[in-house]
């Protein structure tokens, strides 16, 4: 007699046969999965370690500095020549205590690059912030609400986008530099900083925002959520901005890049970070005239303000391609 078995039976068990004994089917979030995606972009990965190089070595750049005894305000004309007004040794005064060579005033360029990085770092990484929340919130609603208020954000998006950004801040900064708001010296320069590059930078996440929004809220559960009478304040928070959680971390990663860029070009033109706070683009504007009798004290800035930006952008592509699913290489 032929036993009858029903077509799920047989088809379990031929899957059973096809795994090792004991091993069960997991499934995989999708987070793993650009994890996943992630790791086996090499050029992203690597991008990913220099960024974190680069963040400690920048929260401990004091610790860093001691192992090689200096300190990157201390002025040494003794490793100046007098005559020439280079440093004294050759390729900038590179020596085993002075590792990326000395600036014109003798002052160590291994701490100065190291502090310069905490600089930049701290001003990209607020301002990037500030334009973060800034323009999520705007085209959250924007893309939401829309009607007059997709229209009151759209045209104060445009407007700001066509500002003169890099004129005003030169102006500000001019204006404002000994004391305001309560502030002086370095935390009024930070402040005015993180302020114009943040303010200046969020109608381009608003942008990306405001259009993922649109299409987020035609979908079922969001209706769903409407007609249970949820407020729109949680389906905004509680249901639409867990779905830009990638698009935010995309734009940040890309963003940072170009706020040290701005940041750098502000103190190369006098009006950003002062001295004796080292930043990398103060350290290559002075630099600039000294270029042919001491290149390396023009280099190691400028790589420093390379690698940075190089890093940040690959690291950007690849958590892109990782985060979308429909990336393909």
């Amino acid at each position: 007699m032929t036993m009858m078995t029903e077509p799920g039976d047989a088809g379990t068990a031929l899957f059973d046969t096809a795994l090792p004994a004991g091993q069960k089917i997991e499934g995989r979030s999708l987070g793993r999965i650009a994890w996943t995606r992630f790791k086996r972009d090499r050029v992203a990965v690597a991008a990913g370690v220099v960024i974190v190089l680069l963040i400690l070595m920048a929260v401990f750049a004091g610790q860093l500095s001691a192992l090689s005894g200096n300190n990157p305000d201390t002025i040494n004309t003794n490793l100046i020549d007098p005559n020439a007004q280079v440093p004294l040794g050759g390729m900038g005064g590179i020596s085993s205590q002075h590792w990326f060579g000395v600036d014109l005033l003798g002052r160590d360029l291994f701490s100065r690059i190291l502090y310069g990085a905490r600089v930049s770092l701290l001003i990209a990484g607020a301002a990037t912030l500030l334009a973060i929340v800034i323009g999520v919130l705007a085209g959250m609603a924007a893309g939401y609400f829309g009607g007059f208020w997709d229209s009151i954000i759209s045209r104060t998006m445009d407007v700001m986008l066509a500002f003169p950004v890099l004129l005003f801040a030169i102006s500000i900064s001019g204006v404002l530099q000994n004391q305001a708001f309560g502030l002086s010296g370095n935390s009024l320069h930070f402040t005015i900083l993180i302020f114009i590059i943040g303010f200046f930078s969020w109608p381009y996440i608003g942008r990306i925002i405001r259009g993922q929004v649109v299409g987020i809220r035609e979908r079922e559960y969001i209706e769903a959520a409407k007609s249970i009478g949820a407020t729109p304040g949680r389906i905004l928070f509680r249901e639409i901005l867990p779905n830009l959680v990638a698009p935010i971390l995309v734009y940040s990663t890309l963003l940072i890049p170009a706020n040290i860029l701005f940041e750098a070009a502000l103190s190369f033109l006098g009006v950003g970070v002062k001295e004796p706070t080292p930043s990398w683009g103060a350290m290559i504007n002075t630099a600039i005239p000294y270029d042919i009798q001491d290149p390396e004290y023009f280099i190691v800035p400028g790589l420093a303000i390379f690698i940075t930006v190089l890093a940040f952008n690959l690291f950007g592509d690849g958590l892109r391609d990782a985060l979308d699913p429909r990336a393909s290489r």
